[in-house]
């Protein structure tokens, strides 16, 4: 009985470390955007039912178009994510992205792609996976072949924006400093939105979609 006692006084001293550490961080709980399968994503434009979950595993055959938001909206954020890609397989993660217009350009969109695909060979540098689309190129390529899993981390905090892909820090950047592509990407002033997935007519993958809102 003592030492069933003293483990739980450990465990519950380590919990309120964890708590305080947090709000020192100016982090709130981690939330796992797919503990309730699709019921807390929508259809935005497209087919509806175009998106399925099984197995841990948000996934789209890439029929049906349009893309699957958030029904909440966030600001300032860490979200964590995996994602397969086939050959050739295009998609994208939209942050801070409206209902209306194209997300894409509205918010932002993190790139999603089979770098090694021949098609994309001549792509412009910001259209590699972890760009933000058309902005701001990843400092290197971090990407595995289509076919394995591979993880992203995108950090949004204020004007601030950070991407890592697969443990590697591939941009760092302060998208204030883009007043010259406002007019193509009115999203960049944005301080709030939706996050999304896209769907680019390819099968993707996507699981383990967990956010951290930021204070």
């Amino acid at each position: 009985m003592y030492q069933k006692k003293v483990v739980s006084v450990v465990l519950l001293a380590l919990m309120v470390a964890f708590l305080s550490s947090c709000v020192e961080l100016g982090l709130r709980p981690k939330q796992d955007l797919l503990a309730n399968g699709l019921a807390d994503w929508q259809q935005i434009g497209g087919r509806e039912g175009s998106w399925k979950f099984e197995d841990g595993i948000l996934y789209t055959g890439g029929g049906g178009g349009g893309w699957l938001s958030t029904r909440q909206e966030y600001d300032n954020f860490k979200l964590e994510l995996e994602f397969r890609v086939p050959p050739g397989g295009n998609s994208g993660v939209f942050v801070r992205a409206p209902h209306e217009g194209n997300p894409a350009y509205e918010g932002m969109e993190i790139q999603v792609l089979d770098d090694y695909a021949k098609g994309y060979a001549n792509l412009r540098p910001s259209q590699y996976t972890g760009s933000i689309y058309g902005v701001q190129a990843p400092s290197k390529r971090a990407t595995k072949k289509a076919n394995e899993w591979q993880k992203m981390i995108i950090v949004c905090n204020g004007p601030k924006v950070q991407i890592t892909v697969n443990g590697t820090v591939i941009v760092d950047t302060d998208v204030s400093e883009y007043k010259d592509k406002l007019a193509t990407h009115p999203g960049l002033a944005r301080t709030k939105g939706y996050i999304g997935l896209q769907n680019h007519g390819s099968r993707l993958d996507y699981r383990n979609i967990k956010i951290t809102e930021l204070r």
